[in-house]
């Protein structure tokens, strides 16, 4: 009588070896979703109405919270420089800080936000509802690529809408730091408007629209990964909801911090 010979369990491994291997899988996976999803933009035919679709969408869902949410940012700033320039005596430079804010910072950066907590969360839940009802299985017997037909879309939707809401909303933060530093702390409008271009200039404009353009194209690119991925039921598709929008301010942070320093480097 012979006796089976007992399996040897697997190695047990401490809790942050198990985090640091599960990160480094995750990262794994979704650079090859991202290289997935540049190849599919390249491979005709390319899905056009579901591109202009979903423009629309993000348009619709992102502008009116952005336009709002960037005049209390350029005021705050506007207001805050112009305080330090008067002390200073030199109130007639209060376009310099405005000018300053809104290109380099907060036009890229509220777009963004909103794009990322609007757009890209949007099209994770109706990607992971598509997930969940096999629907992406059923695309693919049917010989449809997914990446094509889905992801390659949104992504290049929400590139190009978080560029054309940055000039928007860059435009717009100029605006409101003008009325603000003109009726409320009395410069002068033509001192405010000779001052606008003393250190921002067509290159920090360039860079601005760079950092828009990475910005949503990473945001997308979350949204439609943790889409893609869901595992479980509907409530699986909520926590990747909210693990898009952490993720993506998370990520947006390290790369708006890398490339200001880039700019000013390039800029200087």
């Amino acid at each position: 009588m012979t006796h089976g010979t007992k399996e040897t369990p697997p190695p047990h491994r401490p809790w942050a070896e198990t985090k640091a291997l599960g990160f480094v899988r995750g990262l794994g996976k979704f650079s090859a979703f991202s290289l997935d999803a540049f190849l599919a933009m390249l491979r005709p035919p390319f899905a056009g109405r579901e591109f202009l679709e979903q423009c629309w969408f993000i348009i619709r869902v992102s502008m009116m919270p952005t336009l709002l949410l960037v005049i209390p940012f350029v005021v705050l700033a506007t207001f805050t420089f112009n305080v330090l320039l008067v002390e200073f005596g030199a109130a007639d430079l209060s376009g310099t800080g405005t000018a300053l804010a809104a290109v380099n910072q907060i036009g890229p950066f509220v777009t963004v936000l909103v794009v990322a907590g609007s757009g890209a969360a949007a099209m994770c839940a109706d990607l992971g509802a598509r997930t969940i009802r096999d629907e992406l299985d059923a695309l693919r017997v049917m010989g449809v690529d997914p990446m094509r037909a889905l992801v390659a879309p949104r992504v290049l939707a929400a590139t190009l809408v978080a560029l054309m809401l940055s000039s928007l909303v860059t435009l717009m933060g100029l605006t409101g730091g003008f009325l603000f530093a003109v009726f409320f702390q009395h410069v002068t409008p033509g001192a405010f408007a000779a001052s606008l271009t003393l250190i921002t200039g067509v290159s920090d404009v360039l860079v601005s629209m760079v950092k828009a353009t990475s910005f949503g194209l990473i945001a997308g690119l979350i949204g439609c990964y943790q889409g893609t991925h869901v595992g479980g039921g509907p409530a699986a598709v909520g926590n990747a909801v909210n693990e898009t929008v952490v993720y993506s301010f998370t990520l947006l942070f390290i790369v708006n911090a890398v490339l200001t320093a880039v700019g000013f480097e390039v800029t200087k």
